[in-house]
């Protein structure tokens, strides 16, 4: 059990509206915890900033309750750390990013890519818990889009400050504008029906997603890949308390990994084990 100082770990943790079950821990992982502080061994409160609208992946149950693969995998990352207690701050997506700049929240949970725009302001974790590749998705009866390019003069859907977005942006930085970008505000549960009633041409997102958004097979992927990347967490840069809190993070990574819990939750939540792939090479 490994000791924290109480100095390296003053983080300015702000108390903010807390949903879903950061508190939701197994009874063994309780008494160890308790028997840290017991132990006078600092137990740090983080708060994890994730969403509600990310079918499967965070989002409210039937019951109201927070759940899905990024909240489950906090969870038992929780469970492995005595010295930390994890509280999740719900927010949307677009915030999350500036919510961790101003120290509100201490980390992200949001199927976050990363990317050399996103990896310039934050820092990331070293050990993936997931991987993904980017590609275009149409309705079902629409042969017309293959690339980009095919998107030129169309609206396509999107969320800000999202990995997808960046994609759609750095094109449009090189081709005069021509993808008319429509961003999308509050839970993306209206993409089936915003595609499929030609509002928009197209939406980009992870090879995961479409059966998730889709469950009545309504849409399809189409074309090359237009990204891959590993899913990390996203903590402040230049931050020691954060880069301790990330590495930290990594040990019960690869803990998860070894003895195939990972794995098994991304196929209870995700349909399909998408851990094992990575962009690093790991």
């Amino acid at each position: 059990m490994r000791r924290t100082s109480a100095a390296l770990f003053g983080i300015l943790l702000t108390a903010g509206v807390i949903a879903g079950c950061g508190n939701d821990k197994n009874s063994a992982a309780g008494s160890v915890k308790a028997a840290a502080a017991n132990d006078n061994q600092t137990v740090t409160k983080i708060i994890v900033g994730t969403g509600t609208g990310f079918p499967q992946v965070c989002f409210l149950d039937e019951n109201g309750k927070l759940t899905g693969f990024d909240v489950e995998l906090v969870k038992e990352i929780d469970n492995r750390l005595p010295q930390y207690e994890f509280e999740f701050q719900t927010q949307e997506f677009s915030n999350l990013l500036l919510s961790l700049e101003t120290k509100k929240i201490d980390f992200v949970a949001h199927e976050m890519e990363k990317n050399p725009e996103r990896e310039e302001k934050y820092l990331f974790n070293k050990e993936p818990y997931a991987h993904w590749r980017n590609k275009i998705i149409v309705a079902k009866d629409n042969n017309s889009i293959q690339s980009l390019d095919d998107l030129q003069g169309k609206k396509v859907l999107t969320s800000a400050t999202s990995a997808e977005a960046q994609i759609l942006e750095n094109y449009n930085k090189t081709h005069n504008n021509a993808i008319n970008i429509v961003y999308q505000s509050g839970a993306a549960n209206d993409t089936v029906s915003q595609i499929t009633s030609g509002r928009v041409e197209a939406t980009l997102g992870a090879d995961f997603t479409r059966s998730l958004i889709d469950p009545q097979n309504k849409l399809k992927t189409t074309g090359d890949d237009l990204s891959e990347a590993d899913i990390l967490f996203v903590f402040r840069k230049d931050d020691p308390a954060e880069q301790k809190l990330a590495d930290d993070i990594d040990g019960a990574i690869k803990e998860l990994k070894a003895d195939g819990t990972l794995g098994k939750l991304s196929k209870e939540w995700l349909g399909e084990d998408f851990t094992s792939d990575s962009a690093s090479g790991k």
